[in-house]
């Protein structure tokens, strides 16, 4: 039976998880692991949103990234039935446009600073964001912390600073790594950013199931 230890290990939570309707922003090496499990997990009324393709720089990180050339919204509907794809940037118009209301949680794995400064200040009570997961190797480094506390990541430091010039100073808490980037260039390791997205998808299970 397909989701017979997920049932055993939720017992009557998992009937719970199943009607969760979740937005998924960015489905690239963070996005797109996050995806995969709440999948995995029962999950299957899910939206994911980007306006990228595969290129071959994905291969070491990416889900569906053997599908050089396409869509990844598209390829990723293919390889999971039932989520919708909208292939779309995601920019501050966007945002304001979109109804978010229907969607339990929104998880934002995106990189563009301003739509993501934009998305927290009007969504925060139901995110769940990731700072930077690029240039690191050590997975055990990552937490799940407030915004405010974070640190050593010029991405995270980023965010803030343009939060605080929108006098924007809510408790808004973020999938972080302590690690230090291990080099300059935009290396990245799969078990990182993959621990990254199976991180955003335990936070949005205790989430659901009212224990965060």
């Amino acid at each position: 039976m397909r989701y017979d230890r997920c049932r055993k290990l939720l017992g009557e939570d998992f009937e719970r998880l199943q009607k969760a309707k979740i937005l998924i922003l960015g489905v690239g090496g963070v996005g797109g692991h996050a995806l995969d499990c709440l999948y995995r997990t029962g999950i299957s009324d899910i939206t994911i949103v980007d306006f990228d393709v595969y290129d071959e720089s994905n291969k070491n990180r990416q889900i569906g990234s053997c599908a050089v050339g396409e869509k990844k919204v598209e390829h990723l509907a293919a390889l999971y039935p039932g989520i919708t794809p909208i292939y779309k940037k995601i920019d501050i118009e966007w945002i304001d446009n979109f109804d978010f209301d229907s969607f339990d949680l929104i998880l934002d794995a995106i990189d563009d600073i301003k739509p993501k400064v934009h998305l927290i200040q009007k969504h925060y009570k139901k995110m769940i964001t990731t700072t930077g997961s690029a240039k690191r190797l050590d997975p055990s480094k990552i937490e799940y912390i407030s915004l405010w506390k974070t640190h050593g990541d010029p991405f995270a430091k980023k965010i803030r600073d343009e939060l605080k010039k929108k006098r924007f100073s809510k408790n808004i808490k973020v999938v972080f790594s302590s690690e230090q980037p291990r080099c300059k260039e935009l290396g990245s390791f799969i078990g990182v950013t993959g621990s990254f997205g199976l991180k955003m998808c335990s936070v949005a299970i205790e989430k659901l199931l009212g224990k965060q």
